[in-house]
């Protein structure tokens, strides 16, 4: 992934509360499904428990299929701290991870915007914070994963969970795609928001659930926007990104495969029970990744209307 040098970035909507941005609790998550039977009598046992407990989280938070809940704090309760004030143009963005997420937030933000017409808001921001945070959907902390609320239509990650959760524990893989196509999802939760489709969600489990297919709609969502990122401009009409590589949407999927529910129970240590998913398999999530990427449509990531996803 590389970006054009002389795009110019809008860091209107991306802002960093800090530690413990907002006084968030701790919580928001606990109060989540775990695939794997891995929530016993006495709450989540060890390390591998709560290895699952967040990755349950990750590309998963915002209405019914995951992520916290309650009446939190809006994002604009705390201080930004600057962190994202230098990032300006998209050479930032090739030489910064914090500027590459700004330019990430513009690229989709302006493809979204070009797909959806008039039926399109931006989301409100996304927040990165360290520790805790409390949000329109009640307080997180860190181990809750990336995740949108769509009680402020913001998407809140600490950066650190790539490289200790993601990489460090469920054995992902690395590489500068990673952070985009986890962000990519979590703005397709704020399109199935803006579309009426994260409504849909009624809270059963199982790999045809509804909650299940509103993770694969973000999947194919994410899909179509690499499809198309490297035709997304700045405001001044600089296109934002030269080129995605065959080994960024590797990267993808690989990472795809890794938040997969019966990935999630095997690295567990437990048996697989579908009947417990709320996000996917492996091969689903890769698969509406897939789809979205080859056939690029709003169509083609009607998970809802498919017969079976």
């Amino acid at each position: 992934m590389r970006f054009n040098p002389k795009a110019r970035l809008d860091t209107g909507r991306v802002s960093d509360a800090g530690r413990g941005g907002g006084g968030g609790g701790g919580g928001g998550g606990s109060r989540l499904p775990i695939p794997g039977g891995m929530a016993g009598g006495g709450g989540v046992i060890g390390v591998i428990a709560i290895v699952v407990f967040v990755a349950v989280q990750l590309l998963g938070g915002g209405g019914g299929g995951g992520g916290v809940s309650g009446g939190g704090l809006s994002a604009a309760k705390f201080t930004d701290t600057g962190r994202y004030a230098d990032c300006k143009t998209g050479e930032d963005a090739n030489n910064s991870a914090d500027c590459a997420r700004v330019a990430v937030e513009n690229s989709l933000t302006d493809f979204w915007g070009d797909t959806l017409g008039s039926d399109f808001r931006a989301e409100d921001r996304i927040v990165t914070f360290e520790g805790s945070i409390n949000t329109g959907c009640g307080g997180a902390t860190s181990s809750v994963g990336p995740f949108y609320c769509p009680g402020d239509e913001t998407i809140y990650l600490d950066d650190a969970f790539f490289d200790d959760v993601l990489v460090g524990q469920l054995k992902g893989p690395e590489g500068a795609f990673v952070e985009p196509y986890v962000l990519a999802h979590e703005y397709g939760h704020h399109v199935s928001n803006l579309i009426g489709t994260l409504g849909k969600v009624t809270g059963e489990t199982g790999p045809q659930s509804t909650g299940v297919r509103l993770e694969l709609q973000a999947d194919c969502f994410a899909g179509m926007w690499a499809k198309h990122a490297t035709e997304t401009e700045d405001s001044t009409g600089n296109v934002l990104l030269l080129d995605l590589t065959q080994d960024d949407i590797t990267t993808a999927l690989d990472a795809a495969k890794t938040v997969g529910d019966d990935y999630i129970q095997k690295r567990s240590g437990g048996s697989v029970d579908e009947e417990v998913w709320t996000h996917g398999s492996s091969a689903q999530r890769q698969k509406w990744f897939q789809v979205g990427y080859t056939e690029g449509t709003m169509q083609a990531c009607d998970t809802f209307g498919a017969s079976r996803v």
